[in-house]
């Protein structure tokens, strides 16, 4: 089972955080990440000034001249308002870069500016995300790639260039529709699904309904690999990791920092989701493993990744939850399920 951290990149208005600091944060948290022995460091793609990053491959890059080994992944590419030729490039070229651990995740988009930005019509976006997605897909698996749609421009005998030091692995960004799941399911690709709420139970009808998609379509369960991405903070004790979280989780989630999207939680809210098959991952080491543990056992989950820097935590706060992660939480989890074991669910 893989485990790793990954951040979107939020500033907070309500702390000191400038696009410059938050930067450095994130690029210095990928280096932290992979000197504490974790497999996968992930970087969220916006478009407003909320956030530091709209080009998680840039910053990848730099953090891949500082690492040799941890995978660098997207949570998520916002494939709907991108050309998939430029995507596939760059994406192609962190993966030389970084010798061969560039990943893309390919999502729709959960805010409507980036459709305004780049003159995508939001109304549309389901069809033009498929459709981009098998563009992307195509200039992967071809050579020459001789393509028509209807939301680009055609190909004729296209060569993407450069190109990745093997397959480039791509997975499709979920959030809790089911449309989404089957999608990724029928094209037989590794599934993304974000948690940020409910049970256990939720997560495994949405995984439920992606391998069922996967199977009926003729894909090995090998190939139907499902990660989960949740809230994330590792303290030292159960309690103390849920007092210093729940004023940077409330801030976070708040229609004050959402621009009226958000929505407020409160302290018991907040506990019953971090609860042993709550969405909420915060916790002691100890409870933070046993999560995870059930995750693979019941979910047959491959990968996960917690959100590890939100709401304004501080930069000392975040290393820390890394450091305890990697030291303490991950051996636990991997003497007893290995990186790399795999199990049919």
């Amino acid at each position: 089972m893989e485990l790793g951290v990954f951040s979107l990149t939020d500033i907070s208005p309500d702390s000191d955080d400038t696009a410059v600091s938050r930067i450095d944060d994130i690029i210095s948290y990928g280096v932290l990440a992979e000197q504490h022995g974790l497999d996968v460091y992930g970087i969220g793609e916006h478009h407003t000034r909320a956030f530091a990053v709209s080009s998680p491959a840039v910053v990848h890059a730099a953090i891949a001249r500082a690492t040799s080994r941890i995978k660098l992944t997207t949570t998520a590419t916002i494939l709907t308002v991108l050309d998939p030729v430029r995507a596939y490039q760059d994406f192609a070229t962190l993966d030389l870069i970084s010798h061969g651990r560039a990943e893309i995740g390919a999502g729709r988009s959960a805010f409507a500016e980036p459709f305004a930005l780049f003159g995508e019509d939001i109304a549309e976006y389901d069809a033009i995300f498929a459709e981009k997605l098998d563009l992307l897909l195509r200039l992967r698996d071809e050579e020459r790639v001789t393509w028509n749609g209807s939301y680009r421009p055609a190909l004729v005998n296209a060569e993407a260039n450069p190109q990745p030091t093997g397959e480039l692995p791509i997975w499709v960004a979920v959030g809790g529709t089911p449309s989404s799941a089957v999608r990724a399911g029928k094209l037989g690709l590794p599934m993304a699904l974000g948690l940020i709420g409910g049970t256990l139970d939720h997560a495994k009808r949405l995984i439920d309904v992606y391998r069922n998609a996967g199977r009926d379509a003729g894909h090995s369960d090998e190939a139907l690999t499902v990660g989960i991405t949740s809230h994330f903070y590792v303290g030292e004790t159960r309690d103390r990791a849920l007092d210093d979280f729940f004023p940077y989780y409330h801030r976070y989630l708040s229609p004050e920092t959402n621009g009226g999207r958000g929505f407020y939680v409160d302290r018991d809210q907040m506990l019953h989701l971090a609860a042993r098959r709550g969405a909420l991952f915060v916790g002691g080491p100890q409870e933070i493993a046993e999560k995870i543990l059930d995750l693979h056992s019941e979910l047959g989950v491959d990968r996960f990744l917690g959100q590890v820097d939100l709401g304004g935590m501080p930069h000392q706060m975040v290393r820390d939850s890394i450091t305890r992660f990697g030291d303490i939480v991950a051996p636990a989890i991997h003497s007893i399920v290995p990186t790399h074991q795999k199990v049919s669910a």
